[in-house]
């Protein structure tokens, strides 16, 4: 059965002039004066979307297929009026939408905004740049250059490193596997492919817990879903370098080359760190190439007193974060930072008569920084937040969301019918409901998995899970850029309470 969505939350009205505007069929052209009036009517409708967003159901309540049976099978012929398009906006579209920006959204890591960014966003989307080049857009190039430098000094990483904007962490890993793999091959695999005779069979290493990004990368790479070791975690669910190392002894003796280990600082199920200064060594020894993948938690190198999480990090080639995840830059964002950069420009650099450009020399073309070749100015609503929040803003925001993950875990262990399952370094927390006198671990499982639906069900928050040891963890992740300690106190009530009733 459809889910009904409570109307109230969706007002249609100041986009319904009349019911002639509704049926227009006379071609439009929007020219400036109504795009005036539209643009000003949508900067109030997002403006009251914010102010009221708590009204809305985090999770979105409609049913599997619903929305696209509500949709025309086919492309309207004639021009359809702004109104006409906001109406079914309000009708259809809202009610299908999880709203990521609530700050009751405690599911995955959040896709962070913030009012800065969307206006930065909205200047982007206005020029309509291809930031391919320098000379595509001088300004782009420069401020992106010079934004990444900020980042990187804000953040303690060494100052060798470069940076470049991709578009998620996931490219950025497969950018870090694909210059490794060049690197480590003389370039030869780019010219020739993979040669049977000279017979390289690359191996690459992450934890058990890292992101499935980096197997997709290993596939889409050409080494192989069999070349990935998937490392044995130690009790806070950290990679164990000593199995680590055991594992490259036993490829080098096979006759294999170990190619890259994938470090992560804040892996996705529960945010553990591995142990980078080990693994940075071990890497040196053998001569491996190591990528840091601290998409989520990487923000949190703005606090000083955090940055012994990335203790050794000089000896990374390369590391990936995300001011999408929890620094308010809205999606997509991914901060990709190299040691080698003549290595990524080998990598993927094509330069065709219509691409070549006078200034080639003198400046970064950041096509030849990665994958895409077409490339949006992302770095300006990196500029905005960064230059709107201040360097002491960012890192006041993002402490306060660590306490509240501690305030969390510590209602919850107070109760007494709650484990905490992994240590919470940063904001997010893995738990479960385990009553007194319930045993066997398939019926606590299916207890806590039951719990997470039914919270998600009433629309007042969103949770999401993972397995950690086999047990069925609830991720609850506090570092939405508008969650206060009243959300905190409603979601753990809610929380204790839904859990009563099992």
């Amino acid at each position: 059965m459809a889910a009904v969505c409570n109307t109230e939350f969706y007002p249609a009205k100041k986009f319904q002039r009349s019911q002639r505007a509704l049926n227009r069929k006379e071609t439009l052209n929007m020219d400036i004066s109504e795009f005036k009036r539209n643009a000003h009517e949508l900067v109030e409708y997002i403006a009251k979307y914010y102010e009221e967003i708590e009204k809305y159901p985090v999770k979105s309540p409609v049913a599997p297929n619903e929305i696209l049976s509500r949709l025309p099978t086919s492309a309207p012929g004639r021009s359809e009026s702004f109104d006409a398009i906001m109406k079914d906006f309000n009708d259809i579209i809202m009610p299908g939408m999880t709203h990521w920006q609530h700050p009751s959204f405690f599911g995955y890591f959040p896709a962070n905004g913030s009012l800065p960014s969307l206006l930065g966003e909205m200047l982007t989307a206005a020029m309509g740049a291809q930031c391919m080049s320098w000379a595509t857009s001088p300004a782009a190039s420069e401020l992106e250059e010079r934004v990444m430098e900020w980042l990187r000094d804000m953040t303690g990483l060494p100052s060798n490193f470069t940076g470049v904007i991709e578009d998620t962490a996931s490219t950025s890993t497969l950018t870090s596997i694909l210059t490794a793999r060049e690197k480590f091959s003389n370039y030869n695999i780019n010219e020739s492919g993979f040669s049977r005779g000279e017979n390289i069979q690359f191996t690459a290493y992450c934890s058990s817990e890292c992101h499935s990004s980096i197997e997709k990368a290993v596939k889409i790479a050409g080494l192989g879903k069999d070349n990935l070791r998937k490392i044995g975690v130690d009790k806070n669910f950290a990679a164990d370098a000593a199995m680590l190392e055991t594992a490259i002894k036993k490829d080098i003796f096979d006759g294999k080359k170990p190619l890259i280990v994938v470090a992560g600082i804040g892996t996705t199920g529960s945010t553990a760190v591995d142990p980078l200064e080990k693994i940075g060594e071990i890497c040196q020894k053998y001569n491996i190439w190591l990528h840091v993948d601290a998409a989520y938690a990487g923000t949190a190198m703005l606090l000083p007193e955090l940055r012994h999480m990335i203790k050794g990090v000089e000896m990374a080639d390369t590391l990936v974060f995300n001011p999408h995840k929890w620094m308010f830059t809205n999606f997509d964002c991914s901060a990709y930072f190299v040691k080698d950069r003549e290595a990524l420009i080998r990598t993927f650099e094509i330069l065709p008569e219509y691409l070549k450009t006078p200034e080639k020399e003198r400046v970064n073309n950041y096509r030849d920084w990665g994958v895409q070749l077409g490339r949006r100015f992302r770095a300006l609503k990196l500029w905005f937040v960064i230059r709107s929040f201040g360097t002491e803003g960012l890192r006041e925001k993002v402490r306060s969301h660590i306490n509240l993950a501690q305030y969390f875990a510590d209602r919850l262990s107070k109760n007494g019918n709650f484990e905490i399952l992994a240590p919470h370094p940063f904001a997010l927390v893995c738990f479960r409901y385990k009553p007194a006198g319930v045993t066997g671990e398939e019926k606590i499982n299916a207890i806590n998995e039951k719990v997470m639906n039914d919270l998600n069900k009433t629309g007042k928050l969103f949770l999401s899970h993972t397995k950690l040891n086999g047990n069925f963890a609830i991720r609850f992740c506090c570092s939405q850029t508008n969650v206060e300690k009243r959300h905190i106190d409603a979601a753990a009530d809610l929380i204790i309470a839904e859990c009563a009733k099992q």
